[in-house]
């Protein structure tokens, strides 16, 4: 109960502070054009901004630092976390309080599926990983085996029983609220988890492959955001009306470069190269492979005398990291104007405010989901070395025989096999 100007009473429902809430977080309809106007190099409040995000910047760093040392499964630990907040944020952006008060256990539904989705994403990605942990003890092979055979049934029944679930809680005139949260959150599924997914698997192929990539993702933002702060003049696109040209290409010259060092860094230590067989927490010891045994490499004769390096030791990763640095600073960003017309559309300024001066996890997590998904299709495409086994390889020449060349062929294996037996009898 509050009081106006005139001193009448005033009841403040539950509802009414939900939309003061939203309203807080949401922009005008015309707020592209205003902020267009306000670029942050003249922002007056620019520099009260940057501590409070930098503040945030070195909590998040460090945090992260501690994680990846800890290793593989509290990275993951950590993906799960951040998966749920950004679903958490996704759900509540399109909920409407009236609508759910009259449909009790509804948001429940919500993390059925979302739980469902996540038993199904790291069974798959897992499995073979779990199996290897287990291997030893009979009895847990045993369990582990049959959880495994009978995983996909399971997420399916998990997944009609949703269904059904959703069938039943229909109501009168809350038709189309319904259908709409039933394919957001469906839509919110396939772009946590597809795209985290492709991180998980990125992690247990060696944490180097995790921590390059999310690295310049992190060097290309903030690079941008100090490049644009001191320097940035001209808009770069109207979905994020802060972000310039200078910011832009300062940050894309950045990333790359940092993308050639930190991959030399990074990759002379094992516990970061070696990838994860199972999912026990021991240190890691691997032959690095050629990938990441150092190589001379002479430096051009053009370069003046004064210069103190002739050669270079360079690891042969390197050159791929200057592919993985060149979408993060040029493609990756996209990721980030995509959330930025999203959010346009819905017309809010951040997904969350779990984070001081960046908003939600899912402001943060844009451009990481898209970089994720280049990097394990690169990594698949040009790192990961193609196995072809002898049976492929037979079945291969095989086909390319004519039908009387494989008659002969399986008449003489026959043969072959006959004289072994009775060789051995």
């Amino acid at each position: 109960m509050i009081k106006d100007n005139g001193g009448s009473s005033v009841q403040v429902t539950h509802a009414g502070r939900i939309r003061r809430r939203k309203a807080s977080n949401e922009v005008p309809a015309d707020a592209g054009q205003t902020i267009g106007k306000q670029l942050l190099v003249n922002d007056k409040n620019k520099y009260r901004s940057m501590m409070i995000r930098a503040y945030s910047s070195i909590w998040m760093i460090g945090g992260f630092i501690f994680v990846v040392y800890m290793g593989h499964l509290y990275i993951w630990a950590t993906v799960v976390i951040i998966q749920i907040f950004m679903a958490k944020e996704l759900f509540g952006l399109l909920r409407k309080a009236n609508e759910d008060k009259r449909l009790p256990g509804f948001r429940n539904l919500n993390w059925h599926f979302f739980f469902t989705a996540m038993l199904f994403v790291y069974g798959r990605i897992l499995s073979q990983r779990l199996v290897n942990t287990v291997a030893t003890d009979k009895f847990l092979y045993k369990i582990v085996a049959n959880l495994i055979k009978y995983h996909m049934v399971t997420c399916y029944f998990l997944y009609i029983a949703g269904f059904v679930w959703f069938i039943l809680s229909l109501k009168t005139k809350m038709y189309k609220y319904q259908f709409g949260q039933y394919a957001w959150t469906h839509m919110i599924l396939f772009v946590v988890f597809t795209q985290s997914s492709f991180t998980v698997a990125n992690i247990f192929e060696g944490i180097f492959w995790f921590l390059l990539p999310a690295s310049l993702i992190v060097v290309n933002d903030i690079t941008a955001y100090i490049f644009g702060f001191f320097f940035g003049k001209t808009p770069l696109i109207k979905l994020s009306p802060k972000k310039t040209w200078e910011g832009f290409i300062g940050a894309s010259v950045t990333t790359i470069i940092s993308a050639f060092v930190l991959a030399n860094f990074l990759g002379r230590f094992q516990w970061l190269t070696c990838p994860r067989k199972d999912l026990s927490t021991g240190w890691l010891q691997c032959n690095p492979g050629p990938l990441f045994t150092p190589d001379n490499v002479t430096l051009p004769a053009w370069l003046p005398e004064w210069f103190p390096w002739k050669e270079m030791h360079v690891l042969p990763v390197q050159w791929h990291a200057l592919g993985l640095g060149l979408f993060a600073s040029i493609i990756a960003p996209f990721g980030g104007f995509f959330a930025s017309g999203f959010k346009r559309a819905f017309k809010i300024k951040d997904f969350g405010d779990s984070i001081p001066g960046h908003g939600g996890i899912t402001d943060r997590m844009d451009c990481q989901m898209v970089m994720a998904v280049f990097a394990y299709i690169y990594h698949q495409s040009f790192i990961v070395a193609q196995s072809v086994s002898v049976g492929m390889i037979l079945d291969q020449i095989v086909m390319n025989l004519s039908y009387e060349e494989q008659r002969v062929l399986y008449g003489n294996l026959g043969e072959i096999i006959q004289y072994r037996q009775f060789g051995e009898s």
